[in-house]
């Protein structure tokens, strides 16, 4: 090579890393960045949730079985169902059927079995509150399975939904609300109240939290007669699923700066939702969402707003303990590394 071409060669590699360089400085490296997130982060949405929801599978289904007269046309029949349901009915044997009511309650079993005459007839009892989606699945597949194995099969649910809530979807949909207004009020103060600092930070996200609990449990409750809700206990759901939610986008804003938004994004809403079995119930859900789905913000807040709705007197505390257990780590992140935080100022 010439000296004259090697010193064209050696401008040129130095104007396009001066062209690099003026790049990385400018607007257009966060803006391209962002517009390749948003595609990939356009398809995992369209994919987590088609792949959770589009056709629910069901792998294992707790049903509580009353007696012991089942006999051996019983014993075909709950085969039958296992074979049509292409899942595992786990037998959960009862002596008597307050006991099953009890366990269905505790929302350990999803249905009531009794046989009667030696298997010859069965009376199946589905609750609509456990799991809308299982109960229509047993419904429609018991009489099937019945009439193939010669058992005569009764269907009725013995905890229907509210009315104003016929397919189960409400109680997804107002703890969705929650999630997604608790991390975008986050964000919001991110960018709107930039100098607030640490303990501000903390007290106006409990704030908005509990106002914006109020205005979704008064919505639904009130003004649209959707719920009958259980006021006071769906209201602090609520507003501890929003503050845990705003308080996890504060904590990944500490840890990862401007790019919060993607881990936030996906542990809330790429995994979290479509895994609260809300929409879809846990027996239906792939083995792995259903297995995280409990452990995560939105799916507690799930589990606890419907104990509350249609199980008053039940309720559990590890779906509290979620939700706490989440706010309190975000909030000790926070704490720990809040010189790490974009915003505040000096005092």
């Amino acid at each position: 090579m010439s000296g004259r071409a090697a010193q064209e060669a050696d401008e040129g590699r130095h104007g396009l890393t001066e062209r690099w360089r003026a790049f990385r400085r400018s607007p257009f490296l966060p803006a391209t960045v962002l517009t390749v997130i948003l595609t990939v982060a356009a398809g995992l949405f369209a994919g987590s949730y088609t792949y959770s929801m589009a056709k629910p599978t069901p792998r294992s289904i707790p049903v509580a079985v009353v007696g012991d007269d089942q006999g051996t046309r019983g014993e075909a029949f709950l085969a039958g169902m296992e074979k049509a349901l292409n899942a595992s009915v786990r037998v959960h044997p009862f002596g008597d059927r307050a006991a099953a009511v009890n366990a269905v309650e505790e929302q350990e079993v999803y249905a009531i079995l009794r046989f009667r005459d030696s298997g010859a007839a069965a009376v199946l009892e589905v609750s609509g509150a456990s799991g809308a989606s299982v109960a229509e699945l047993l419904r429609q597949t018991a009489p099937r399975v019945g009439r193939e194995t010669g058992v005569s099969v009764t269907v009725h649910d013995i905890k229907p939904l509210q009315p104003g809530d016929p397919r189960g979807l409400a109680v997804f949909y107002i703890s969705l609300a929650a999630v997604v207004v608790g991390f975008v009020g986050a964000i919001q103060l991110s960018v709107h109240a930039r100098a607030l600092n640490p303990p501000e930070r903390i007290a106006f996200t409990a704030v908005y939290a509990l106002l914006g609990g109020f205005a979704i449990a008064a919505a639904v409750d009130w003004l649209l007669d959707a719920l009958d809700l259980p006021f006071p206990e769906s209201w602090l759901i609520l507003a501890l699923t929003m503050f845990a939610s705003g308080m996890v986008f504060t904590m990944f804003n500490t840890l990862v700066g401007r790019w919060a938004m993607i881990p936030t994004w996906g542990l809330m809403v790429l995994v979290g939702n479509p895994s609260s079995g809300g929409a879809v119930s846990w027996p239906l859900l792939p083995s792995p969402l259903a297995a995280v789905g409990r452990w995560l913000p939105p799916g507690a807040s799930v589990n606890a707003q419907h104990t509350a709705i249609y199980f008053p007197g039940h309720q559990h505390v590890f779906p509290f303990a979620v939700l706490a257990g989440w706010a309190l780590v975000s909030c000790a992140v926070f704490w720990t590394w809040r010189h790490r935080h974009p915003g505040g100022r000096d005092t």
